[in-house]
């Protein structure tokens, strides 16, 4: 795995200044989602935190406790210039350090697809967070579905905006892999929200129209 800023969509800039008017809609609407779902005032760690976004706007705007895991070294020194609690990191590797329930939540932004292992990843994230919020590109898109029907190539598109043989994301998967992957890890599926390609969220009552659908997909877990 390079970089997750690498893999990630490009997020707005936000200021570390409660002050200077920045408001949830500056960033991404995968985060303002995420953001929404936790509480004010908890413990978070932000795992493949990319520049930070989020974390700020939570620290900020929410008073989390806020921590955060970067591989890159570059996204790493943005958020500490920002003065954000992030240390460089490997989720594959380190989140093995981090003990049981340390945090409220764990979150995995558009990071998960971009690991070498995400059955483990998936076990750390509900050990270490009482519960875990992880979204990533749905490749069972109808447009992804099309792409492949009549190109037979692999698609780019927004939420995939890289070829093939240049992207990060070695284990894409689609809304229903995950689905059943939670299954196998113990989890459970407290919420979930499918995300259109013209970025409207939906709540998720039918797996497989969400997974025709949605072009992303979030969900808030937490240990069955």
């Amino acid at each position: 795995v390079d970089s997750t800023l690498a893999r990630r969509p490009p997020s707005r800039t936000v200021s570390t200044s409660a002050s200077s008017g920045v408001k949830r809609a500056d960033i991404r609407i995968d985060l303002q989602l995420i953001a929404d779902m936790v509480a004010p005032g908890s413990r978070v760690l932000d795992i493949g935190c990319g520049d930070g976004a989020l974390l700020d706007y939570l620290v900020h705007f929410k008073q989390v406790d806020g921590r955060g895991m970067e591989i890159s070294q570059a996204g790493v020194n943005a958020c500490v210039s920002h003065g954000l609690s992030v240390i460089q990191g490997d989720a594959d590797t380190d989140l093995k350090d981090y003990p049981s329930n340390a945090f409220d939540y764990a979150i995995l932004s558009q990071t998960l697809q971009a690991t070498r292992d995400p059955r483990g990843v998936m076990e750390h994230l509900a050990r270490i967070g009482r519960r875990a919020i992880v979204s990533f590109p749905n490749f069972g898109h109808w447009r992804v579905r099309l792409h492949l029907l009549l190109r037979g190539r692999m698609p780019v598109t927004e939420a995939l905006p890289m070829h093939w043989y240049d992207t990060p994301n070695i284990h894409l998967c689609t809304i229903l892999d995950f689905v059943a992957l939670c299954e196998e890890v113990g989890v459970t599926i407290e919420r979930g929200i499918a995300i259109s390609r013209s970025g409207k969220p939906a709540e998720i009552r039918s797996l497989k129209w969400a997974n025709l659908t949605g072009e992303q997909a979030l969900f808030l877990l937490k240990r069955g």
